[in-house]
């Protein structure tokens, strides 16, 4: 059986995390959704799904959250060996210069979206990472091809060996 890969959405403002999975309902036939309203959940989350063959191909994650922030949740998971693939975008109105670059140095932060989005923009976000997510970590990708980026699919198939022009 082949993994799962999941999109963890951590976010407290049950409005807010409506508004991300409601822009993001079209991955869902490919990959899991899963959402958490604290880091501490998040990391509960995170075990679970990584005790077996299981993946995170991204993670969507607020700033500002009940205890530990979003981006000491992301720095942890780019220090666990499970989950330092993991695609990470931090979405905040509240996060600082400092926090920020901390982010981007420490926790390998793919984008930063600012609060309010454009639905647009993370819905193109959320298939150009989980596109590198998927060439990068699973053998087969032909089965994302509809819902990903097709041509970076595509090339990648090409120049790796997996598609041979007949």
């Amino acid at each position: 059986m082949k993994p799962k890969i999941y999109i963890l959405i951590v976010e407290d403002e049950p409005e807010v995390l409506d508004s991300i999975v409601r822009d993001i309902t079209e991955f869902e036939e490919h990959f899991e959704v899963e959402m958490a309203d604290t880091a501490e959940e998040a990391e509960e989350i995170i075990n679970e799904i990584t005790e077996g063959e299981n993946l995170i191909g991204l993670i969507l994650c607020d700033h500002v959250l009940p205890g530990k922030n979003g981006v000491e949740l992301l720095i942890e998971m780019q220090q666990n060996e499970k989950t330092k693939p993991t695609k990470k975008v931090l979405i905040t109105g509240q996060a600082g210069l400092e926090e920020t670059v901390k982010a981007v140095n420490e926790a390998d932060l793919k984008h930063y979206i600012a609060k309010p989005w454009k639905k647009s923009e993370l819905v193109k976000i959320t298939r150009n990472l989980l596109t590198d997510f998927v060439i990068n970590q699973v053998k087969d990708p032909l089965p994302y091809m509809q819902i990903l980026d097709m041509e970076k699919i595509a090339d990648h198939l090409r120049t790796s060996g997996g598609m041979t022009d007949q």
